[in-house]
């Protein structure tokens, strides 16, 4: 499929999903690796305390060894909880040896909600999220839930913030020329790959 600026939202990501899901087991292993490598040495990974991750599903780069380092520097994480009401909300909760876990509707492993747990936005120094594709100047798109545009929503109505970092985690293979981008879209402060950095 050659991707054209009228290749629809929906062909774009069903293209980007095929990339990153072809894949093997090794070259997954290996991109976790070199993604690790290249964020635990990163200035930005070492002076944030407040860290929102994921947990890796269909084929995205696996963040799973810096949630490993982040552990041991003591640092405090948070994953992604999806609410079954209201439907769509997303909300960032704290992770503690102590978390019972639970599936989404989306078959992803996640905490148990607990309202004790929450974090506010602002509290948050980093959030690494995933993503289907990425350009160079930081447009990002998504599986088409808009759980991250939602909650970041507030980040389109100022004209300058110092956190959260919002920095995308991808694939190479998931690098596009040039995404279009719609008004309530929220866009990555930078991406980094198993391969390399990209700020804009």
């Amino acid at each position: 499929m050659v991707i054209t600026p009228e290749t629809s939202p929906k062909e774009l990501r069903k293209l980007l999903r095929s990339r990153r899901r072809s894949l093997t087991n090794l070259q997954q292993q290996i991109a976790a690796e070199n993604l690790c490598k290249q964020l635990i040495k990163s200035p930005l990974f070492k002076k944030s305390k407040h860290i929102g991750l994921y947990l890796a599903n269909d084929g995205e780069i696996d963040p799973h060894l810096l949630l490993k380092v982040a552990k041991k520097y003591k640092k405090h994480i948070y994953l992604p909880v999806l609410r079954q009401w209201p439907k769509y909300a997303m909300v960032f909760q704290r992770i503690k040896p102590s978390t019972r876990w639970t599936f989404n509707q989306y078959k992803i492993k996640q905490p148990v909600y607990d309202k004790t747990k929450l974090s506010h936005p602002l509290k948050l120094d980093l959030i690494l999220m995933p993503l289907v594709g990425f350009d160079k100047e930081g447009g990002r798109i998504g599986m088409g839930g808009g759980f991250y545009d939602r909650y970041f929503s507030y980040l389109n109505r100022m004209n300058s913030w110092r956190k959260p970092y919002l920095l995308g985690l991808a694939h190479e293979c998931q690098k596009l020329e040039k995404l279009h981008l719609n008004s309530w879209d929220i866009k990555a402060m930078a991406v980094v790959t198993d391969k390399q950095w990209y700020f804009h």
